[in-house]
């Protein structure tokens, strides 16, 4: 078996070992009762999604997966029949002779059908996200069938357990594959043609690659009495030939163990990741989007897998042409949520670098690959490989691209993987040596002008304009000059490179800007049109370059903000999400909120939509990234830890009179938990993994105590209005209450405003 087949499938191998009675099969209908629950069991469970009417497609249907392998379940072609379609982050093709979306692509793999007695009439299921498990009945015209199904975390396998009454005794199970080709029509060559015909077999569909290699879908059931359980999985090898014996072997081992015991042990994974942070804000609305969208990136993504692709594990049907994995935005916008949520198992980009760098140097123009210069282009596969003759093109040519920024946007998110928790490995073995040389790319091209300055040949500012000293790349550089600089001092490394690295941050041509409305995208290039992508505005958020805190930054920041948002027509999700966070860093806790709610309120409709499950569509494509990173809006609104200030509540809107946060991480690798009550901060506790310097900005009105995790007092210092330092050694906690105050410390489900209802189809 090679390492990708054994990754894909075994990565707990151990837990199906023996064979076992499925007397406790029933036990699936629903999971064991809690004894008082506890609030992050309440609070994942209250943000369970409801179906009370059939879904149709995969913007209505409920989805499974374990970052691996996904499924989605839905409405077949006809009324008899129930769609279960699978698809899994690694199966791509492997003809690298083409660019990654052609020749790397995604790859369909086809879907599982329920064919039933009696036409589907109604359907009530849950999909209960503490458990990570959707259940609940079919009604047809001819009986019912009551079912379980999870995708099993770590055998990533499905697993549908159902129950038919007597008129749906004959319920049957079969697969359908999809033909193995890109759907993707940009720029398809002509030559391409499909991968071979599947090869079908008993209880296997196995597709072979014309690169080698190939997938198997696998599905067995095994039946004691009224009750049956299907085991279905997706292999994946490349470029050995194990898929099939791969795919057999998983199916009947999991056949073969305890149903109930293997429903114990996903349970448990799933219900220890609820428990790592908690959230609650009186708008359950945004409450349950919050938790869902928790559930979907643990569903979508693993540190040991692929870095997330626009359809995530999942694979919308219709007419989607973003096969591979974006980096111009996407990927870049999807991850901060891991960080600030205490999920460091979830951050696949930081080990994307780690595992994968050297693939960089593909994606720079052959002038350039001189063994010292990275560059990323898009899109590209998981292992970061462009495919074909792509590039990032060359600055000041015809040949440029909006892609100049792409890694270093993307280093970006290690570096903030870095700073959550403050491990030097991260610095010296990823970030330092991959982020000189995505420098070196442009230190190709900066040039002194004749004002001294260092300049920038026309590049693309993404997705709107070429612009000489493009903004969005300006941006780029000077943080990544900065933050090599500040690497090698805490690393203690000697390095030459250094003094080449300030003369840029230094040097670099300010932001070219306009009094009335701020920032340009470039040297004489104005935002003169809307603008769905926030890339000259990425030195406001998220590199936080000018902060609210210094009040010299302030105009330039609400100018060139205000200038943006005069036009939203051509905005999607993202931009929303993007707007809501930028206000929430500039003290503008209700324009925070009202952006957020307008995307919830899912009126984002210029051929774009937030649909019924929370995923979101524009056109007819999968994009995964907007309802994620409004997640971290939301976190902005409660917590926010850059520029060595830690603030609570920074952004909370009058509204919310009543909060809740547990186990959110900050940089300065602290963990922060927190109570707003009443419209008033009555604690917040933060412990210090590190023992960074703490500046906390606590939100408690009046005079405060602080005292440590034993009630002792701690020593302290006023540090500005509302502001006060503490020395917090590593591992020690600060706890800061008003005086005389002991408040119950515990996270809480705070009041609701009003009723709001599930998300899924609830009526």
């Amino acid at each position: 078996m090679d390492a990708v087949s054994r990754r894909t499938l075994l990565r707990s191998a151990s837990v199906v070992a023996g064979a076992a009675a499925f007397g406790g099969l029933w036990a699936w209908a629903a999971p064991p009762a809690s004894a008082g629950g506890t609030p992050h069991r309440d609070v994942a469970t209250d943000a369970r999604m409801v179906w009370k009417r059939l879904p149709k497609n995969w913007q209505e249907g409920p989805f499974l997966a374990n970052g691996y392998l996904g499924a989605q379940v839905y409405a077949g072609k006809t009324p008899q029949v129930l769609k279960v379609m699978l698809s899994h982050s690694q199966v791509q093709d492997q003809r690298i002779q083409w660019e990654a979306g052609i020749g790397l692509s995604r790859l369909p793999i086809g879907y599982l059908t329920l064919t039933l007695a009696g036409a589907i009439t109604a359907v009530d299921w849950t999909l209960d996200l503490y458990n990570a498990e959707l259940g609940g009945t079919i009604t047809t015209t001819q009986g019912s069938v009551a079912f379980s199904a999870v995708v099993h975390n770590d055998l990533g396998v499905l697993l549908f357990s159902m129950t038919p009454s007597a008129g749906e005794a004959g319920a049957a199970w079969a697969f359908q594959p999809l033909e193995s080709a890109t759907t993707r029509t940009v720029r398809k060559p002509p030559e391409y043609v499909a991968n071979p015909a599947p090869e079908t077999g008993d209880g296997y569909c196995a597709q072979p690659m014309l690169a080698g290699g190939g997938y198997t879908t696998a599905w067995r059931e095994r039946a004691i009495g009224g009750r049956r359980l299907l085991a279905a999985t997706v292999a994946y090898s490349f470029p050995g030939t194990t898929h099939t014996a791969d795919a057999l072997s998983a199916v009947k081992k999991a056949l073969a163990a305890n149903p109930d015991a293997l429903l114990a042990r996903h349970r448990r994974w799933w219900n220890d990741f609820h428990r790592r942070s908690f959230v609650s804000v009186p708008d359950k609305q945004v409450q349950r989007f919050y938790w869902i969208q928790l559930y979907k990136i643990a569903a979508a993504t693993r540190a040991d897998g692929p870095v997330v692709s626009e359809w995530g594990p999942w694979f919308p049907e219709v007419g989607n042409s973003w096969t591979a994995v974006w980096w111009n935005l996407n990927v870049q916008v999807t991850y901060p949520i891991v960080n600030s949520s205490n999920h460091p198992e979830l951050d696949a980009v930081t080990e994307t670098f780690r595992r994968d760098h050297a693939n960089l140097e593909t994606s720079v123009p052959p002038a350039y690959r001189d063994g010292d210069t990275y560059a990323l282009s898009h899109p590209g596969d998981w292992r970061l490989r462009p495919g074909g003759t792509r590039s990032v093109g060359v600055p000041g040519t015809t040949s440029k691209t909006d892609q100049t920024g792409n890694l270093l946007w993307g280093l970006h998110n290690v570096w903030l993987a870095y700073r959550h928790h403050m491990d030097r490995r991260v610095l010296r073995d990823v970030l330092y040596p991959t982020l000189a040389k995505a420098l070196n790319f442009y230190r190709h091209f900066l040039f002194t002008g004749p004002d001294g300055a260092l300049h920038l040949p026309l590049t693309r500012s993404p997705e709107y304009a070429d612009a000489p000293d493009c903004t969005y790349d300006l941006s780029l550089i000077r943080w990544a000059a900065r933050t090599l600089v500040d690497t090698a001092r805490i690393l203690r490394l000697d390095e030459p490179r250094v003094p080449v690295w300030r003369e840029i941050g230094a040097n670099l041509v300010p932001y070219h800007e306009d009094p009335a409305n701020g920032v340009l995208i470039g040297d004489g290039v104005p935002l003169a049109a809307s603008h769905r992508h926030f890339s000259h505005l990425l030195w406001l958020y998220p590199l936080r370059e000018k902060v609210w805190d210094r009040t010299g930054d302030r105009a330039i920041m609400t100018r060139t903000f205000d200038h943006w948002a005069a036009d939203q027509s051509a905005w999607h999700g993202y931009s929303y999400a993007a707007a809501s966070s930028m206000k929430s860093v500039m003290d503008s806790p209700e324009e925070a909120l009202r952006y957020l709610k307008f995307f919830l309120d899912r009126n984002v409709v210029a051929d774009t939509e937030l649909t019924a499950n929370t995923m979101y569509r524009e056109g007819s494509n999968f994009a995964i990234e907007s309802p994620i990173t409004a997640a971290q809006s939301v976190v902005d609104m409660l917590m926010q830890g850059s520029g060595g200030v830690l603030k609570v509540f920074p952004s909370v809107s009058a509204t919310w009179r009543d909060a809740s946060i547990a186990g959110l991480r900050a940089e300065g690798a602290f963990l922060v938990d927190a109570s707003r009550r009443g419209g008033t901060t009555e604690f917040v506790r933060v412990h210090s993994e590190a023992g960074e310097p703490l500046v906390l900005q606590h939100g408690v009105a009046g005079d405060v105590d602080v005292r440590d995790e034993h009630g002792r007092r701690l020593p302290w210092r006023p540090a500005g209005p509302g502001r006060i330092a503490i020395g917090l050694r590593r591992g020690g906690t600060a706890v800061i209450t008003p005086h005389g105050r002991r408040p119950d410390f515990g996270p809480r489900d705070v009041p609701a405003l009003g009723p709001a209802p599930a998300w899924g189809l609830p009526g």
